[in-house]
């Protein structure tokens, strides 16, 4: 079941390409797009393989291939500009300045094990890539650790968002983790670079309200219930982040107990003068009468509590 809902998120993820970049593609020499197109061919197949092959080592031994394979089609010329469209379940990320892309993808290992794999891709003459090793089960404080590509807390990246700081711009990540069977994990990192080098986590996440205080935290991480729904992204028609507040309670999954569940309400972050202020509750207006003009249950024919007849 797990497989099948990592395949369905691939699916869906966004790849956000300019008009420029495919102005550039077509400036390509033609032995130079048929070189990438020939890469793209074989990166594609590696791909379907990492999360639909049913046995673990092809799975493995796909994952092996796929990166020097990237590499190698990375390092010819123009590749920044290149979309790489048929690699469906791989992320590919670009922030609105397209200073550079980053690209993540998923490994399934067994029900309670996965791994993270990432780059990135600095818009350059040549090539300048950061690989990103998974090393979460090093990470002791996964709200505050400050981390590097080669401690990084892995995860699918659906989404990316820049904003502007006092220290230059800053980059959200919003992630997904599978961590486990019973409890699954969606996160904010925040990526910067100082001198040249990608930096996870910043104190960027605050509190200003004295009944729901907090440190400031280098990243926003949720960890729910496997059966849950949970919502964490920037929304641009409120411009602010949004995320479903989490409770305790009895979860779905057979034998997992309490676990943290949505309980219908959202908290949010709102970003001012480089920070994101923590809003404890994002819709809070209270009707003063009922949003019908009448009863469900008018007496006028049998109806249930929907409103529906019998």
């Amino acid at each position: 079941m797990n497989k099948l809902i990592f395949s369905i998120i691939f699916s869906f993820l966004l790849f956000k390409v300019s008009a420029q970049s495919d102005e550039k593609i077509q400036d390509l020499p033609q032995n130079a797009f048929d070189t990438i197109k020939t890469y793209e061919d074989t990166l594609a197949l590696l791909s379907y393989l990492i999360v639909n092959d049913s046995i673990e080592e092809n799975r493995f031994l796909a994952v092996k291939k796929f990166i020097p394979t990237l590499v190698k089609a990375l390092k010819q010329e123009n590749t920044f500009d290149y979309p790489f469209e048929r690699l469906r379940s791989i992320s590919i990320q670009y922030p609105a300045d397209s200073t550079f892309r980053i690209f993540t993808w998923q490994l399934y290992i067994d029900e309670n094990d996965y791994r993270y794999y990432g780059a990135i891709q600095m818009n350059s003459p040549t090539l300048e890539l950061f690989p990103l090793r998974d090393r979460s089960h090093e990470v002791n404080n996964v709200h505050e650790d400050i981390l590097t590509p080669e401690k990084w807390y892995g995860a699918v990246y659906y989404n990316l968002i820049d904003f502007e700081t006092d220290e230059g711009n800053k980059y959200l990540l919003f992630g997904y983790d599978g961590l486990s069977f019973h409890t699954k994990r969606k996160l904010i990192d925040v990526l910067s670079f100082k001198e040249g080098k990608p930096v996870f986590g910043s104190p960027v996440f605050v509190s200003l309200d004295p009944e729901h205080p907090h440190e400031p935290k280098n990243r926003i991480v949720l960890t729910f219930s496997a059966a849950a729904s949970v919502k964490l992204n920037y929304d641009g028609h409120l411009e602010m982040i949004i995320f479903d507040h989490l409770i305790r309670g009895m979860s779905e999954v057979p034998g997992q107990g309490p676990s943290n569940l949505p309980d219908g309400s959202y908290e949010g972050y709102q970003l001012n003068n480089g920070k994101w202020e923590y809003v404890h509750k994002v819709f809070n207006h209270v009707y003063e009468t009922a949003p019908r003009d009448e009863p469900v249950l008018d007496g006028s024919k049998k109806k249930d509590v929907f409103g529906k007849g019998n």
